[in-house]
């Protein structure tokens, strides 16, 4: 006979031991309940991994969100993906219970044509996209089929790389910018614009300008306090103050810190951005839409690793603010 005696003999007196000493219930922490949030709480697929499922289970069941931005995937930009490609993105999303914030498309985010060359266009795709400005009808329509597809009415957009003087160039822009909101508007879909700090709108002054120029209901901005704050505007609030709360229709959610020449990404919580201040902000302007966590930063060692650093920082935000 084993030393420990038999299985009865094991149980009568591990039960009689658990009367004797009776130990208090422990009682686990409670998490914040994202479901209950007023935003709709996001992350960036990529920011975690190229491997989409993987980015899915980590988005859902380490984050515990139920939103997920889409911009590449298995190392292909969203809008090239094929049809397996969206079965196998769509198939994945539902095992995860995610849903659609937007399609992250990098519409518009091109040289403008006739102008000078922006210095900021880059020397290598972005994203694994690589569209120019001539293919730009084919990237909007499809978004706007991939939005469908897949079950949100967001797709994102850009400005055009930045130019030195965009005063003589603005009127035809802001009318390329109507022409696609009214394009995806027969659609059902929306067009939001990010201010982009290396694009012609990058800080919420210049974005309240284009959204006055730009009257469509169909066009909104995605607001990016990070890239407002890279192009030394101080985004909330004096940048956040300018802009038409209506009309703001995505949010993008990463920190800054300043250096000796310039800035660079943070996690959220260890740079110059008042957050908390943020998200107040959002709620008491009854802004309902996505907060996308948009990690850059990498300070963690991996995308993952850095994104899940972030997000501690972004929840403690969100809880301070009363917003989760």
């Amino acid at each position: 006979m084993p030393f420990w005696g038999s299985r009865r003999e094991f149980l009568a007196k591990t039960a009689a031991l658990a009367a004797a000493v009776k130990l208090p219930a422990l009682e686990m922490p409670k998490s914040p309940d994202i479901a209950k949030s007023p935003f709709r709480i996001a992350v960036i697929n990529d920011e975690i991994a190229q491997d989409f499922g993987h980015a899915c289970e980590v988005a859902s069941q380490k984050l515990g969100m139920r939103w997920i931005e889409l911009r590449s995937l298995w190392d292909k930009n969203v809008l090239r993906l094929d049809s397996s490609e969206i079965a196998e993105a769509s198939r994945t999303l539902k095992k995860n219970k995610l849903q659609v914030t937007d399609i992250a498309s990098p519409l518009f985010k091109v040289d403008w044509p006739g102008a000078p060359k922006s210095k900021f266009s880059p020397k290598r795709d972005q994203f694994n996209a690589d569209f120019t400005f001539d293919q730009q009808g084919e990237v909007l329509d499809r978004g706007i089929e991939l939005a469908k597809t897949l079950g949100t009415d967001r797709v994102r957009c850009f400005d055009f790389w930045r130019l030195d003087d965009q005063k003589p160039y603005r009127a035809a822009i802001n009318e390329k910018l109507q022409d696609a909101a009214n394009k995806a508007g027969k659609k059902g879909v929306t067009l939001v614009l990010e201010n982009e700090h290396a694009c012609n709108t990058a800080t919420g002054a210049e974005a309240a300008r284009v959204l006055d120029a730009v009257k469509s209901r169909y066009f909104m901005l995605n607001w990016d306090p990070g890239n407002a704050a890279a192009h030394g505007e101080n985004p909330y609030p004096e940048g956040y103050n300018l802009l038409p709360k209506d009309r703001i229709g995505h949010c993008h959610c990463k920190d800054v810190v300043k250096k000796a020449d310039g800035y660079d990404w943070a996690a959220i919580g260890r740079g110059i951005i008042d957050w908390i201040g943020q998200f107040k902000a959002l709620k008491r302007d009854a802004y309902h839409h996505a907060v996308s966590l948009e990690t850059h930063w990498r300070g963690a060692g991996t995308p993952e690793a850095s994104t899940i650093e972030s997000w501690k920082g972004m929840k403690d935000a969100l809880q301070k603010a009363g917003a989760l």
